[in-house]
């Protein structure tokens, strides 16, 4: 028999602390929120609009190279705690990033402050790539 070592133990355990570190960071484990499609959100945009407030996340910068999602507003990750107030805990809050990780942490923490939150799978980047509407 062949005996295992501590060193082939340790590099296990760390690869599968890796890997559950990104499922927590793209928000596939221990979310308190909804992960969307892009054409799952498309839809339920059309179809609950006035039920959901759909929050861009990034910078002032990226909205000019990448554009937005029509009739989002913006809050980026970085203020959005001093500005949760201006979120109406009524309706449901989609939110999105340039690629899903900061949306992921703007889920988490809006949602651990008592809002319905739903997440853009893959952000704009995702969107864009779908042919979904993008305004400049």
């Amino acid at each position: 028999m062949k005996k295992v070592s501590l060193s082939n133990i340790a590099f296990v355990v760390i690869i599968a602390a890796g890997f559950l570190y990104y499922l927590y960071l793209k928000g596939y484990i221990f979310a308190n929120f909804e992960n969307l499609e892009p054409k799952e959100a498309y839809q339920l945009l059309q179809k609950e609009k006035d039920k959901i407030v759909l929050l861009d996340v990034r910078n002032p910068e990226e909205i000019k190279t990448d554009g937005k999602i029509p009739g989002s507003i913006l809050i980026p990750l970085g203020t959005l705690a001093q500005n949760i107030d201006k979120l109406d805990k009524n309706k449901k809050i989609m939110v999105y990033c340039h690629s899903g990780m900061r949306s992921v942490s703007a889920a988490r923490l809006l949602s651990s402050v008592g809002f319905k939150v739903l997440n853009i799978k893959g952000g704009i980047l995702n969107w864009k790539s779908e042919g979904l509407p993008i305004e400049k």
